[in-house]
C-alpha cells in the first residue's frame, strides 16, 4: 500500500512538471507571436508614412497635384450654371454611371458616347478623360463632368474634340429656365451669367413652393378633421 502511495505521489509530480512546462512553451510562442506582429505593425505604419512622404515631396517639386477633397458643392463652385441645369447633368451622369460608383469609366464613357452617336476609339475615349481628369483616375467623377460643360462654355475646348461632341450632343433644356431664343445650350449659359440673382431666385422658389405644399396639407387634414366630426356627431 505504501509503494501504491509512493507511486502516485511521483506520477502526480511527473504530471504537474509536464503541465507547467506546456504552459511555458505556450506562453514563449505567444510572446514570440506577438513580437511578429508589433514587427509587421511597424513596417506597414512605416511603409504608410513613407508613401505620403514621398507623394508631398512629389507635390512640392511639381511632379504630382494634390488630391482635391471627394465631396464638393456643384452649385458654389459652378456659379456660371443653374441649379436646375446641374440637377440635369447629374442625372445624365447617374443615368451612364452603369456602376453606381460615383464614377463614369472607360467602358461607360464608350457606351455613352455611342448611345449620343458619336462613338470613340480606344484612344479617343482615354485622351476625352486624360483633358478633365484631374486627380489621373482614368476616369471622370461628377466635378469632372461638369467640368466638360465649364470647358465647353468657356471656349476652352477644341471644336472637332470628343469632349466638345459629347456637350453639344447631350445639350440641357433650357426651355424651362425661360431663356427664351436661346439656339443652343452654349448661348443659353452666356445668358444665365448676366442674371447673378437667378441662383438666389431658384432657392427662394423652391422654398416657397415646399411653404405652399405644406399649406395645403394642413388644409386638408383640417378639413377632414371638420368632416369626420360631423359625421361623429
Amino acid at each position: 500500500e505504501l509503494a501504491q502511495k509512493l507511486q502516485r505521489r511521483l506520477q502526480i509530480e511527473e504530471s504537474g512538471a509536464a503541465a507547467e512546462g506546456e504552459a511555458e512553451t505556450v506562453k514563449g510562442a505567444a510572446a514570440a507571436g506577438e513580437v511578429e506582429e508589433r514587427s509587421c505593425l511597424t513596417a506597414s505604419a512605416g511603409a504608410e508614412l513613407s508613401a505620403k512622404l514621398c507623394r508631398r515631396q512629389d507635390i512640392n517639386e511639381g511632379a504630382a497635384q494634390p488630391r482635391r477633397a471627394a465631396v464638393f458643392n456643384p452649385y458654389t463652385e459652378f456659379k456660371e450654371f443653374s441649379r436646375r441645369q446641374i440637377k440635369d447633368m447629374e442625372r445624365m451622369f447617374r443615368l451612364y454611371d452603369s456602376g453606381r460608383d460615383g464614377y463614369i469609366d472607360l467602358m461607360e464613357l464608350k457606351l455613352m458616347m455611342e448611345k449620343l452617336g458619336a462613338p470613340q476609339t480606344h484612344l479617343g475615349l482615354k485622351n476625352m478623360i486624360k483633358e478633365v481628369d484631374e486627380d489621373f483616375d482614368g476616369k471622370l467623377s461628377f466635378r469632372e463632368f461638369l467640368l466638360i460643360f465649364h470647358k465647353a462654355a468657356a471656349g476652352e475646348l477644341e471644336e472637332d474634340s470628343g469632349l466638345m461632341t459629347l456637350a453639344k450632343l447631350s445639350e440641357i433644356d433650357v426651355s424651362i429656365e425661360g431663356v427664351k431664343g436661346a439656339k443652343n445650350f452654349f448661348e443659353a449659359k452666356a445668358q444665365a451669367l448676366s442674371s447673378a440673382s437667378k441662383f438666389e431666385a431658384e432657392i427662394k422658389a423652391e422654398q416657397d413652393e415646399r411653404k405652399r405644399e405644406e399649406e395645403e396639407r394642413k388644409h386638408r387634414r383640417a378639413a377632414f378633421r371638420e368632416l369626420k366630426s360631423a359625421f361623429t356627431q
